[in-house]
This record gives C-alpha cells, sequence and structure tokens, in this order.
C-alpha cells in the first residue's frame, strides 16, 4: 500500500477471500462482503483468483510465487480497490510483489506496485479510505469483555491497529480489554509453526496468558492464520475463550459467550 488513494463513490471492490477463509471459515468471507456491501461498494468475488502466493513467497520458491503474483495482479487490476480480511495476504500483494517478488522486472513490477497502491486490509480500507461510519449501533455488545491480537503483518506491514478497534467501539459498542504486549508475535508465522513447532506453542501460549489475564471471554482479530493457531493453544491448556475474526464480530456473527457477569 502506497499513498492513501482517492476516495472513490461505490467503489467496485474485488474481494480476495484468502484460502484459510475460503478452506477453513468461509463466515469471514460472507462477512467481509456485507460490511462493504454495507459501506457502499459493488463487491466482486473473482473466479480465477487463487493463493496471494505467500506459502512458497516464505519457502523460498521464486519462481512458483511469481506465477501465482502473475495471476493475481491481472485478475485483480480492473477493480478500483483490492480488499483483504487478512494482514498477511494483504501485505504480500501490497509489498512483496513489487518490492521482492517482481525486483528486477520492469513491466511486472511497475503493474504490481500499481496494483499494491490500492490494496487494503479490510478494516484499514473501511476506515481510513471509506471513513466508514454509522448511525445507532447495529450490533450492541456492550456486555463483552474482548481483548484483541495484532498480528504482526497487520500492523508493522499494513500500518493497521486503531481502525479495528474503531470499528468494535463503533458497530457494536465493544471497548477493548487491551493485553499486555500486545504487539509480541502470536507464534504462527505461516510456515515457521510447521517448521518451529515448540517455539511456536510456547509464543501462543503466552500470548493466551495474556489474553486471560485482561478477563476477556473473548479473542479477536484480523488474521485467520493467527486466530486458528491461537484456537488450538486455548483448546490444548483446556480453556474455553472464543475467538472470533473482527469480521465476523462486526456484522453479528459471533454469539456472546454466556460468562457470569
Amino acid at each position: 500500500m502506497g499513498d492513501m488513494p482517492d476516495k472513490k463513490i461505490n467503489p467496485r471492490v474485488g474481494l480476495f477471500v484468502t484460502c484459510l477463509v475460503n478452506a477453513m471459515r468461509p463466515s469471514v468471507g460472507f462477512a467481509a462482503v456485507d460490511l462493504l456491501e454495507r459501506a457502499g461498494c459493488k463487491v466482486e468475488i473473482p473466479r480465477e483468483q487463487t493463493c496471494c502466493g505467500l506459502p512458497g513467497y516464505n519457502a523460498g520458491d521464486l519462481r512458483d510465487c511469481e506465477r501465482i503474483a502473475r495471476q493475481v495482479i491481472s485478475t485483480f487490476e480492473p477493480y478500483d480497490y483490492v480488499v483483504v480480511p487478512s494482514g498477511s495476504c494483504a501485505a504480500m500483494i501490497a509489498h512483496n510483489y513489487h518490492e521482492h517478488v517482481f525486483e528486477n522486472e520492469g513491466v511486472w513490477r511497475r503493474r504490481a506496485e500499481a496494483l499494491g497502491k490500492k490494496t487494503f486490509e479490510l478494516t484499514g480500507f473501511l476506515v481510513d479510505v471509506l471513513g466508514f461510519t454509522l448511525t445507532g449501533i447495529p450490533h450492541d455488545m456492550g456486555e463483552l469483555k474482548a481483548t484483541y491480537h495484532d498480528s504482526c503483518s497487520c500492523l508493522r506491514r499494513m500500518k493497521v491497529k486503531s481502525q479495528p478497534r474503531k470499528l468494535l467501539r463503533d458497530f457494536c459498542r465493544i471497548e477493548i480489554r487491551e493485553m499486555k504486549q500486545t504487539e509480541e508475535c502470536c507464534g504462527f508465522g505461516g510456515s515457521f509453526s510447521l517448521k518451529m513447532p515448540e517455539i511456536a506453542a510456547r509464543l501462543g501460549d503466552e500470548k493466551i496468558k495474556r489474553a486471560v489475564s485482561t478477563g476477556a471471554d473473548m479473542l479477536i482479530g484480523g488474521d485467520l492464520g493467527c486466530l486458528l493457531h491461537l484456537e488450538s493453544r486455548i483448546k490444548a491448556q483446556g480453556k474455553s475463550m472464543k475467538v472470533m475474526h473482527v469480521a465476523e464480530v462486526l456484522t453479528g456473527r459471533a454469539k456472546v459467550p454466556s460468562a457470569e457477569k
């Protein structure tokens, strides 16, 4: 993501669903569509979309990564914006394509950079680009005790931190109970959690410990990979904290845990 593009009225948005959302929790994709349409966007999910190439990129397989990236660029170029309900996949398209994958390829680098400038993480797009606001509280969950996990890619690459918190406050009247060291990695890191499972588990357990210490009933985040990793560590510890994607909460898809008040 480069300079902020001019705001368009009723923009045509290409939703990049992500592999994990498609395979593991499609409700996040449906929630993203609901939010974008409510904000006035014309949302399309192109059938030609594939993986963004991040797993291959992290593994050093740049040849296959280039092939995948060309497909993504060609598919999403026609849209006014590309919106992704994931910081890691958004960062891959917005930054890694032109900075690394096509670093020495003039034409493709320019095409990748142009696409990157109009690629956004979901909550960052709603707040920073559209300035989306609501009248009233569509999903009042003020009684919910929730904390928030900031993924590394959202935080460091896409510059997303305050945006989901603002939407949760405006849409649901949720005030986040901030955990200590919230900006530390949860241990997922894509293939890192497969290559270094013991370290990944330890980081995840530390994150869960800090989340539980806030007294929260629910852990919310914007990257499904992180959330699935943390959910697995919660189950391994025998805890009952609910884990939800921010888009699910904003669209009323999250049931408030029946914890004792």
